[in-house]
């Protein structure tokens, strides 16, 4: 019987994402997929900037990049394509360090993720090998049955966890036992991939018509690429629509001045989309992720986005636990931080396909008039523009603890570029994989002895003299210092194990929340904060006294060890 420590079924983005990020952390693991290779039609076409952190945690995020488009944002449009309103995104990259919307063709990301797994030996992928059986007595590994698609044969595998990447209709979510919880959406809707090779005369960004009659989206997805989405009337099949006149029909409105016969049609079909969420994730070792877990409405491009970050939550934690003997509850905490948060982000999908689409022509028109004056007030404006991402709640390791760092604990870190050595460089990069604190001032004793167990790397930030600092783009964030903060002074750039930076973004961020310091996630998510001292002297008591709550939760040495599935198996 082979071994291995983490066995994921399923090869799409959210699979291969768990992989690479798991032989990073030094974790072993082996990915089933029935199919032999990529599914070469477009499906997911938009990542936001948040994810394009998890692609540059996996180390593809600049060929990605160059591969993809930012969009220049989106408009609300009537029937006959009359603007409502328009949300402008600007095409730089925002807070967390990439354009804010970026648009891609699924199969080329995918080629791209199989790839670069390729080159971590900790992962192994096996094309056209499919999972059949689960079984756990909760007393040893996971037992795990899979079949050779091709010649039927069958093998049975140990794994001391088993991640369910495999989608809507895969094996892992009848095992955990998991119900869909409906969030009463449910709609038919027709997909439309088309090739171009004279550009069409529109505007870049995302359309969304907002009509009862023909709701619709419409966005520029590369060069020569284009996606349309309509909503399908009562009565209508799917025969019926994707007839080549129907369909050069309805995109007519976004077509004109391009013949026909030079619009290439890549896919046409439809889909039911569907807004639900799994009220189980978990069963013993076996996890549920992307689409096994939860299914949402396209309209805010959140689908592909959803998993990736489901996989970025919880590897990190299944190392921890695999290869350093963390407390199992650490495991809990993924549905409780994912499920919340994909639930939010699919009521905030399903709220704008309603707008989209909902009440007759009459309310339509009372509604394009609500849409344009909301546009018009800057807190929605915003919201459209920064993002639809929310916090993570409160949970054991997010200590909010309001009004201390202005609620930064469960948020994103921004990610500006910075300057260390003389080298311009990512934050994320200079973080590395593990836990960090950045700190406007000096450590305390206590809170420097929770960093070296942690081993997380220290980032000091100071304010620069003047200007902006060499090589930070990120937009400065939050109101200047009321006086409080505490200087490192002047110094090299690295101090007693610690990285030095001058940095506008950062001190900004930190002192628009009234924080001096906060203790970072692998995942980049800020796990608490500490308000700046009363008088001066070295910041971090608030971290430290709450460590006591999640610190048991983490291995007790955080040295590496070998864990018994590295070992020769035995029954």
């Amino acid at each position: 019987m082979n071994a291995v420590p983490v066995l994921i079924a399923g090869a799409g983005p959210t699979g291969v994402t768990a992989a690479t990020l798991l032989a990073r952390y030094g974790v072993r693991s082996l990915v089933v997929d029935p199919h032999p290779d990529v599914y070469p039609l477009p499906r997911a076409v938009h990542l936001d900037d948040e994810v394009m952190r998890i692609l540059q945690a996996l180390g593809v995020a600049e060929e990605f990049a160059a591969i993809s488009r930012p969009a220049p944002g989106m408009r609300l449009m009537d029937g006959d394509l009359r603007t409502i309103a328009e949300f402008r995104r600007d095409l730089a990259p925002g807070p967390s360090g990439w354009p804010q919307a970026n648009m891609f063709d699924q199969p080329d990301l995918e080629a791209l993720l199989r790839a670069n797994l390729a080159r971590h030996p900790e992962a192994e992928l096996r094309p056209g090998v499919e999972v059949v059986g689960i079984d756990q007595d909760g007393r040893g590994p996971v037992r795990v049955l899979v079949r050779d698609v091709a010649t039927g044969r069958r093998e049975e595998m140990r794994a001391h966890a088993v991640l369910g990447c495999d989608g809507a209709g895969g094996v892992t979510r009848g095992f955990v036992g998991a119900r869909m919880r409906d969030l009463r959406f449910a709609e038919r809707w027709l997909v439309l991939d088309v090739r171009s090779a004279k550009p069409l005369d529109v505007w870049d960004g995302i359309h969304q018509v907002c009509d009862p009659v023909r709701p619709a989206t419409f966005m520029r997805i590369g060069p020569d690429r284009y996606r349309w989405e309509f909503r399908v009337r009562a009565g209508e099949t799917e025969a019926g629509l994707t007839g080549r006149d129907t369909l050069m029909r309805l995109i007519s409105p976004w077509t004109r001045g391009v013949p026909a016969d030079e619009l290439r049609l890549l896919r046409s079909t439809t889909y039911t989309f569907r807004a639900q969420v799994a009220d189980r994730w978990r069963s013993g070792r076996v996890f549920l992720l992307g689409d096994a877990a939860h299914l949402t409405p396209p309209f805010i491009g959140q689908g592909m986005g959803a998993g990736l970050r489901d996989a970025a939550n919880l590897a990190w934690k299944l190392a921890l636990v695999l290869s350093e003997g963390g407390d199992e509850r650490l495991l809990d905490t993924y549905q409780a931080e994912r499920a919340a948060h994909v639930t939010h982000v699919i009521r905030l999908a399903i709220a704008v396909g309603r707008a989209m689409a909902g009440g007759r022509e009459r309310g339509a028109a009372v509604r394009r008039l609500l849409l344009a004056q909301a546009a018009r007030i800057p807190a929605v404006h915003r919201r459209t523009v920064h993002g639809t991402s929310p916090g993570l709640r409160r949970g054991m390791l997010v200590r909010r603890r309001s009004p201390l760092g202005g609620g930064l604990a469960g948020t994103f870190a921004p990610q500006p570029w910075i300057e260390v050595n003389g080298h311009r460089r990512r934050l994320d990069d200079v973080l590395g994989d593990g836990f960090a604190v950045i700190t406007l001032g000096p450590l305390d004793a206590e809170l420097a002895a929770l960093a070296r167990r942690l081993r997380a790397t220290v980032v000091h930030v100071r304010r620069p003299h003047n200007g902006a600092p060499p090589g930070s783009r990120a937009p400065h964030h939050g109101t200047p210092s009321d006086g409080r903060g505490l200087s490192l002074g002047e110094g090299a750039e690295r101090r007693d194990g610690a990285v030095v930076v001058e940095d506008r973004a950062l001190d900004g961020w930190l002192r628009g929340a009234g924080a001096a310091a906060v203790l970072l996630r692998p995942d980049r998510i800020v796990l608490a904060a500490a308000p700046f001292p009363s008088r001066p002297r070295p910041v971090g008591a608030a971290i430290v006294r709450d460590a006591a709550a999640w610190l048991p939760l983490l291995p007790p040495t955080r040295t590496p060890r070998v864990h018994d599935d590295q070992k020769e198996p035995h029954e």
